[in-house]
């Protein structure tokens, strides 16, 4: 029994302190791919990230398990995590950048943002993770144990598999010779379509800023105790600074849908709005959490009007009213359907624009707010829901048939009626970001049926059918008492 025990104790020291080596001989490895080229050296790449990836998989419970010092076992695990993605994530960017020069010289204006985006990607990465250890120096500090949320666990899980992925698409070299199982499934994935990577790496995108939000949300408080001290005023200043700084990347992420739109990349361009409606969530979320929300000691009354409120307005102006009407119009206005053609599409658009503004505005000035509760569809699900079809008329087996037909005769309707739900202010919807918070097997089944279709032809019509099911959520919530609603957790 000693014995076995002593065994995997050792098992659990290689798989814990065995990824930095693995890993360096594989970056020693793309570096002799682009001097050399030479497939061997690729394969051999692959092979050794490939067990860093499995070790990482399994190298946590076995800390857990058969550690005397479960902590420090923690301590090591994200130590050797950041010295991975040290290597990793610059490897992989700069191995694009060599791909697009020697590998793929004729390469095409979207495989050059895609090696732009991966670079913007690795230093997210490592952002992040500088970031979240010196937010856990402070919770330490405070005698607060730092714990993994469901965010950063996710971020783990995708992490290794990712720079896997990036790492055999990177440095990909075609060797018309090899005959062996190995190198098939090598080309399938150094061959695999941009589009495919770009959904990938935005999921992962949006998982690291909502990681890098769940810290800041947990442990901000602690670090303006030791900047501000009495200063109450110059402690909210700062502490603004992280509520805004989402807001910002919630206008981003509308722009970038745009951008994505007209390169025709309309899943992508979705996945960016989902992107926008968190940072929407966690940017409310955070400045609650701060206590932002609260009028200042001394004071009696919360100013109804701020600049956060403001700045959060014009961000889902963009995100949520601009981005999704100008989507619409891109897919609608060269749709190839002589029928399609003679409507003009922007007049909806516009009325979609300007209803949603209406929307925000109303939101705004509300004097008696429902806690827990919108008055009207809140413009981000109104956002998702009239983009959502789209995703289903911009498919190539779509194009041209009846049921395209059909789809863009829909889509025009469904933009000039959810305008009106959007205004419809009887209505009560519930505050789905604390639902979800309340119910995290609700975030889960739907995180996992999203991750699953967003690589099949039935995406669209997932969404769609999760966003009608929103739409059709009064009838159901009505009865829910404002005080559950507006819980952002079970245990408050």
């Amino acid at each position: 029994m000693f014995k076995n025990r002593k065994i995997s104790k050792r098992i659990t020291l290689i798989l814990v302190y065995g990824r930095p080596p693995l890993v360096f001989a594989g970056m020693l490895c793309a570096i002799g791919v682009m001097l050399t080229r030479h497939t061997w050296l690729y394969y051999a790449g692959a092979l050794l990230l490939f067990t860093s990836t499995m070790f990482d998989l399994v190298d946590g419970w076995f800390a857990a398990r058969f550690s005397r010092n479960t902590a420090f076992a923690q301590l090591a695990d994200r130590i050797m995590d950041r010295i991975v993605y040290s290597i990793v994530f610059p490897l992989v960017a700069v191995g694009m950048m060599w791909r697009l020069l020697f590998a793929v010289p004729d390469y095409t204006r979207i495989e050059l943002l895609h090696a732009i985006f991966v670079l913007i990607l690795c230093v997210t990465v490592l952002v992040r993770d500088n970031f979240a250890r010196f937010m856990r120096d402070f919770a330490i500090r405070f005698g607060q144990e730092p714990g993994l949320r469901e965010l950063n666990r996710l971020r783990t899980i995708v992490a290794a598999p990712l720079g896997l992925l990036l790492y055999i698409h990177a440095f990909y070299i075609p060797d018309p010779d090899a005959i062996f199982g190995l190198y098939e499934t090598l080309a399938r994935l150094g061959t695999l379509p941009v589009r495919h990577l770009f959904v990938v790496e935005i999921i992962f995108l949006i998982i690291n800023f909502g990681s890098i939000a769940g810290y800041c949300r947990k442990y901000g408080n602690y670090c303006l105790d030791e900047l501000c001290e009495d200063d109450e005023l110059l402690r909210r200043r700062i502490l603004a600074v992280f509520p805004n700084a989402l807001t910002v990347m919630n206008a981003m992420m509308g722009l970038l849908a745009v951008f994505f739109a007209y390169q025709g990349k309309f899943t992508e361009s979705y996945l960016l709005l989902i992107g926008a409606a968190i940072f929407d969530k966690l940017d409310g979320a955070m400045a609650r959490k701060l206590g932002l929300t609260e009028p200042l000691p001394g004071t009696f009354h919360m100013r109804h009007i701020t600049l956060g409120g403001i700045l959060d307005d014009i961000a889902d102006g963009v995100s949520f009213c601009i981005a999704p009407g100008w989507i619409f119009y891109i897919c609608l206005s060269s749709y190839p359907d002589a029928d399609v053609a003679g409507i003009p599409m922007a007049i909806p658009a516009l009325i979609y624009i300007l209803a949603g503004f209406f929307r925000l505005l109303y939101f705004t000035m509300d004097r008696n707010p429902i806690p827990g509760f919108f008055k009207g569809m809140p413009t981000p699900a109104g956002a998702l829901f009239v983009t959502a079809p789209l995703l289903i008329l911009a498919r190539p087996d779509v194009i041209g048939t009846d049921w395209g037909h059909l789809t863009a005769v829909f889509s025009f309707g469904l933009i000039i009626f959810t305008s009106f739900l959007m205004n419809l202010y009887p209505v009560k919807y519930i505050h789905i970001g604390r639902f979800m918070d309340r119910n995290p097997w609700f975030t889960w089944v739907n995180l996992v049926l999203m991750l699953i279709f967003v690589f099949t032809p039935y995406f669209g019509y997932l969404v769609f059918f999760q966003m009608l099911l929103y739409v059709l959520s009064p009838f159901v919530t009505w009865q829910v008492d404002p005080g559950t609603a507006a819980m952002e957790s079970r245990k408050t």
